[in-house]
């Protein structure tokens, strides 16, 4: 960029790309630094290719975390992307806002200004609904929301099941009613991926510049305000300055790590690792929070696309994509869906199932292959865990990966609930709709058949969902956890801003993506508000 940028931007992700582009929008000369490489490679694109990204080191970063007692000892892998679009550009492309109790919730917290009366008007601005506007849904904006494009009639009799067993059927799990099943959304357009690159820098707008393959190595702060990043490119270190400050939008894994590499976090943890203190924040990294999840998986004698993926029905479904932009490679990582409540007490679903009409096996080597029999796939998932994680340094060096200590199922209630999930997925497969298709049952298997036995299955079997939010969060004044206040400004420093899925107080229902394009939207505007208040000060 010629001349200094207003504005820096760091994380080209889900949010960052977001906010970047509506900064810029709004009149700011922005300059948006990513770590990754562009989105523009054909494994991003092609939905079905998902599975061969995620864990794929030149997609993620692929970060382990410590090992957990609560699943065994396992130390799972945590994805982080490596992509310009962040998660938009390697996840499972499932489109959902959450429920509107969990922005009540984060208003209720601290969090002002962000209940959902307040951060509709934004998920509403981003989209580009194939189902149409209304008073929750939105049309002309940046970020596709499509159907499913690869249908199968097994999903149809999914749903039926769903509410034979007694839940309700939503017409858009995204518009008046969070609560109950109906198809998934997907941030696709005409079949193919659409990240948050493709909706917001494709091309960026006027003011706009994208850097990628650029490390930021700490962010500097003089006198109470921060003024430049570090940044490594071709093993080159330089300093980028800015005449109005910063915004970090490197995601809940990498951002309270940049934040505390730069001095900015506890101070006895930073002391242990040598660092200057530049201001102590003890809610950097604390918080962590992931949904978990475990699996039913069912064989079948309906039609699935481990049907489609195989032979003569393997190439028609090449065709089906270069022609139609319909069929199995347009696929993302479920079809239909339902939010639950496993207790009548609870004020919003505390179980997410997602259905889809095919199924992997592990290989030996742990990659995921698509079984070779026709399989479905019930994913259980937990909305509200109790457990609490944090993210740390592993050492003072930026090329080292945080150190992430959670556990899964931590809380004895957390393992309660997704076993109450696992007997209610089997109910739901048990229902008239669905049952005549149904074969046998691959996992857990029938023989676990008390609710103990499905426990030692949850302990075995459950792993992140891949959506870690809470390590910088947002919060009221009087919060010794809170890192940021409800205008996203960092505490006790001034032109520093945090703008993603780390600021989240608790997590929201249902998958993250959308919540995180969201966060950047809003964001943008509570900075250009800010930074016009300081100008006319």
């Amino acid at each position: 960029m010629a001349g200094q940028p207003d504005l820096i931007i760091i994380g080209g992700g889900s949010a960052g790309a977001a906010c970047a582009a509506r900064l810029a929008e709004g009149g700011k000369r922005v300059l948006l630094v990513e770590a990754g490489k562009s989105d523009k490679d054909i494994r991003s694109k092609v939905p079905a290719l998902m599975s061969g990204i995620v864990h794929t080191p030149e997609f993620d970063w692929m970060y382990s975390a410590e090992p957990d007692e609560s699943v065994g000892g396992r130390p799972d892998v945590w994805p982080a992307a490596k992509r310009l679009g962040g998660g938009s550009a390697i996840n499972g492309m499932m489109f959902i806002r959450g429920h509107q109790w969990d922005y009540d919730r984060w208003a209720e917290l601290g969090a002002t200004g962000w209940d959902y009366a307040s951060v509709l008007p934004y998920f509403r601005r981003m989209e580009d609904n194939e189902r149409g506007a209304d008073q929750w849904r939105g049309r002309g904006g940046p970020v596709s929301v499509s159907e499913v494009r690869s249908r199968y009639k097994v999903t149809d009799e999914w749903i039926a099941a769903v509410q034979e067993a007694g839940y309700p059927r939503s017409l858009d799990l995204n518009g008046e009613s969070a609560e109950g099943v109906d198809y998934i959304q997907l941030s696709q357009r005409r079949g193919l991926r659409h990240s948050t690159a493709s909706a917001y820098l494709s091309p960026p707008p006027r003011g706009l510049e994208v850097m990628l393959e650029a490390s930021v190595q700490r962010i500097v702060a003089r006198e109470g305000r921060v003024t430049a990043v570090v940044v490594r490119r071709d093993g080159r270190e330089e300093t980028l300055t800015s005449r109005e400050g910063v915004v970090l939008c490197a995601g809940a894994l990498n951002t309270p790590r940049l934040l505390m590499l730069s001095g900015i976090g506890p101070a006895k943890h930073l002391a242990h690792h040598g660092i200057a203190v530049v201001q102590d924040l003890p809610g950097v990294g604390q918080n962590l929070q992931e949904h978990s999840a475990c699996h039913l998986v069912n064989t079948v004698s309906a039609r699935t696309l481990n049907d489609d993926s195989r032979g003569m029905s393997g190439v028609r479904q090449v065709l089906a994509l270069a022609i139609r932009r319909s069929g199995a490679l347009t696929t993302g990582i479920g079809h239909a869906q339902a939010f639950i409540k496993s207790r009548a007490e609870l004020q919003a679903p505390n179980l997410q199932l997602a259905f889809s009409a095919f199924a992997f096996d592990i290989t030996p080597q742990g990659n995921l292959e698509l079984r070779k029999e026709a399989s479905v796939t019930t994913l259980v998932g937990l909305m509200r865990p109790q457990s609490r994680g944090m993210v740390e340094l592993r050492r003072a060096d930026p090329d080292a990966p945080p150190l992430i200590r959670h556990r899964l199922l931590g809380e004895g209630d957390d393992l309660e609930q997704l076993i109450d999930g696992l007997e209610i997925a089997r109910r739901i497969m048990d229902q008239p709709a669905i049952a005549g298709d149904v074969t046998g049952e691959v996992r857990p298997g029938r023989e676990l058949d008390s609710r103990e036995a499905l426990g030692h299955y949850a302990r075995a079997a459950t792993i992140p969902m891949f959506h870690p939010v809470g390590t910088a969060k947002m919060g009221a004044k009087d919060d010794p956890e809170a890192v940021v206040g409800p205008d996203c400004r960092l505490r006790g420093l001034d032109g520093l801003w945090v703008a993603d899925a780390s600021i989240m107080p608790t997590i929201p229902q249902g998958n993250t993506n959308a919540t995180a394009i969201m966060i950047g939207e809003r964001a943008s505007d509570l900075i250009l508000s800010g930074l016009k208040e300081r100008l006319a000060a």
